[in-house]
């Protein structure tokens, strides 16, 4: 897990002298007519999507259309599984078999990869979402579910999460490419995790702070946690949520900071 550091670091540290990180958004989260993201406008501006696979969100017409215009952008395509809740947009807790998460994981893939081929393209890489994706930060028994899944259905795909969850190290040890992934918009512990979405301040609204927190993540690999410390969060990706107000121009604003800042924006190898 990371682990707080000094509050003097990012001053008496050099910045990388060439910095490079991928911009990722949740996207597809609609279901039928109803549309929760922009997805045309923000595929203008990322360069991963994490494509809802129809378990949280999405359906298989919201599904087609996302990948078709991800290709068109020559954006990468990624499955964000999670568990099966529809209702509570995977964002309740939920306790699934672990051979029932892995079939789980690796149909959701599978769908995705349906759309995506059809598009001329592929699913690059996995990550889990809402409450899935913090429960295998610490849980290793659906880690390694959520692993099981993934090698089920494609043995090379890499994982996305967050830096020293057990989801890594699992699939680290299973021989699955790992990416770590940080989070602008989102307010971290000291201990490196995410603060739950039921707290106050868990989802950082202004947009001058999301910004500043980019630049800090991509060239410093460092950011203030929600009670003040500095915390170290080295990550190869940088997600923004799509279904926040304002995301399309704070997703610009955001890509052209970064820009200014020396920091080459693209997909992750």
């Amino acid at each position: 897990m990371t682990s707080p550091i000094s509050p003097t670091s990012p001053t008496t540290q050099a910045p990388p002298t060439a910095v490079t990180i991928d911009l990722n958004a949740d996207l597809g989260e609609g279901f039928g007519r109803w549309r929760l993201t922009d997805d045309e406008q923000l595929l203008s501006v990322v360069t991963s999507a994490n494509v809802a696979c129809g378990f949280h969100a999405g359906d298989a017409a919201t599904m087609r259309r996302v990948c078709a215009l991800a290709a068109e952008r020559g954006v990468r395509v990624g499955a964000q599984v999670s568990y099966r809740d529809l209702a509570g947009f995977g964002r309740r807790a939920m306790d699934v078999p672990p051979e029932e998460l892995a079939a789980e994981v690796a149909y959701q893939i599978g769908a995705l990869e349906v759309f995506a081929r059809a598009a001329g393209t592929r699913v690059a890489y996995v990550k889990p979402h809402g409450a899935l994706y913090n429960r295998v930060v610490h849980d290793e028994e659906q880690a390694r579910a959520v692993v099981d899944g993934v090698r089920l259905a494609d043995d090379t795909l890499p994982v996305l999460g967050l830096p020293g969850s057990r989801l890594l190290e699992v699939a680290g040890e299973a021989g699955l490419p790992v990416v770590t992934e940080a989070f602008a918009d989102r307010a971290y512990t000291a201990r490196g995790t995410l603060v739950p979405r039921g707290s106050d301040g868990a989802v950082v609204t202004d947009p001058e702070t999301v910004v500043e927190r980019s630049v800090g993540l991509a060239r410093f690999g460092t950011v203030n946690s929600h009670d003040g410390a500095r915390i170290s969060v080295r990550a190869r990706s940088l997600c923004l949520h799509g279904d926040t107000p304002g995301a399309v121009d704070l997703a610009r604003r955001v890509r052209a900071q970064l820009e200014s800042a020396g920091v080459r924006v693209e997909a992750f190898a």
